[in-house]
């Protein structure tokens, strides 16, 4: 068995998160691909002694590995059988037998139904899968299902069902929806389904750019919600200590930024402001250390100040609990919110390096350079950035839909 100093060393270094892990041989090829709801956990059991014949025989020509994080072992599930599909991986015999694996299918009809099936049939449907976990698959279609609604139902009903009342379904059967609306919908998460979520963000940052446009700010705020959904779905694809040390390349920062934190503002209509602040550390989202602020010094709608008030609120308080400080502070912005935060620093008397990442064209602002840091979009710096920043947008809307509601029901 190949139990390499290096490859001993990668595994321990693995997260301790769900996520799908990649084993590669001599020449680079993919030859196995597994799922995992602890990467390191899970990874770590191949170096036991007593091995099958078969993991025996896997391991001994394995020289590295490589990981994709994911929010859950149930969204892992759709990552692992999409990079099968596209690989066809040596050792990954099981998942090519399509007799005893759930499916999801998409019916063939002017309002599709999704649901899981053992059955394939030749009627036209759409079939994704093979998983390997029945479990796990419902599990992870109740999560898509919450930001994108369909009809489970096999016989389209004359009235609404509970699905409807709880907002699970767009009830196509009284006319809630269009065929057109709908269509989109089923395009939407069978993109999810193939693994092309980054496929699908960009489809919905165009559409609520247009619909922003055109003053439809209400579709344009569905459709925000939906791609701070997904960047919860969506997988992270970058080594850590890689990603760590191309930030830190290409920031020039003087140490690793094992400890980032990054902070977003979320409002509607001026109105409830709030803002959220992530750590990661590592790579990995440490929500024992997330932070979330009620906007109280800012009455107008106004980003930039916003943002200083919540980095004013924190590393004030840091300062006066005597730390640890991040090594590193990412705002969600431009230029303008980057200056609001380094003023209020400077206020505090911190010296913290920090940079603000745009939404739309996807560059890095620094105080050192004139102009905008622009990467490769497969760069593992710049992934690993927007995944902190999507994590920020995430808990920054959870706690304003929070408010929203106790705002609500009192």
């Amino acid at each position: 068995m190949n139990t390499s100093t290096t490859l001993k060393s990668k595994i321990a270094a693995m997260p301790d998160s769900p996520g799908v892990y990649v084993m590669k041989d001599a020449l680079g090829a993919i030859i196995y691909i597994g799922k995992a709801l602890s990467l390191r956990k899970r990874v770590s059991s191949y170096l036991a002694r007593e091995l099958s014949a078969k993991t025996t025989r896997l391991m001994s020509n394995v020289t590295d590995i490589e990981y994709r994080l994911c929010p859950s072992e149930s969204m892992a599930l759709f990552l692992e059988a999409s990079l099968i599909k596209e690989y066809k991986p040596k050792y990954n015999v099981s998942l090519r037998d399509d007799k005893s694996f759930p499916f999801v299918k998409i019916t063939n009809e002017e309002f599709p139904a999704i649901y899981v099936t053992r059955k394939r049939e030749d009627n036209g449907a759409a079939y994704f899968g093979p998983y390997i976990s029945a479990g796990l698959l419902k599990e992870a279609l109740k999560i898509i299902r919450r930001s994108f609604p369909y009809r489970s139902c096999k016989v389209l009903p004359k009235k609404a069902c509970i699905y409807y009342r709880i907002k699970l379904s767009p009830a196509p059967c009284i006319g809630k929806i269009s065929k057109a609306g709908y269509a989109k919908t089923i395009k939407h998460i069978s993109l999810i389904l193939e693994g092309k979520s980054d496929e699908l963000s960009k489809a919905l940052a165009q559409e609520m750019e247009l619909k922003a446009r055109e003053h439809k700010f209400e579709e344009a705020a569905q459709l925000r919600d939906k791609m701070i959904a997904l960047s919860t779905l969506r997988p992270s694809l970058y080594n850590a200590d890689a990603a760590l040390s191309e930030v830190r390349e290409v920031l020039g920062l003087s140490v690793m930024p094992r400890r980032i934190e990054a902070f977003d503002v979320s409002t509607i209509l001026g109105r409830q402001a709030t803002a959220s602040m992530v750590s990661f550390y590592n790579g990995v989202a440490d929500k024992d250390n997330y932070r979330r602020f009620r906007i109280k010094m800012v009455t107008q709608s106004d980003d930039y100040r916003m943002m200083a008030e919540a980095i004013y609120r924190r590393y004030n308080r840091l300062k006066a609990e005597q730390g640890p400080f991040p090594d590193l502070i990412v705002v969600d912005g431009g230029k303008g919110q980057l200056s609001a935060a380094k003023k209020e620093l400077d206020t505090v008397g911190l010296t913290i390096p920090i940079i603000s990442l745009a939404k739309k064209e996807e560059v890095m602002y620094t105080l050192a350079a004139p102009q905008p840091i622009k990467l490769r979009r497969d760069s593992a710096a710049l992934r690993l950035i927007q995944h902190i920043r999507d994590e920020s947008h995430r808990f920054a809307l959870k706690y304003h839909r929070l408010l929203r509601k106790k705002r609500m029901f009192s």
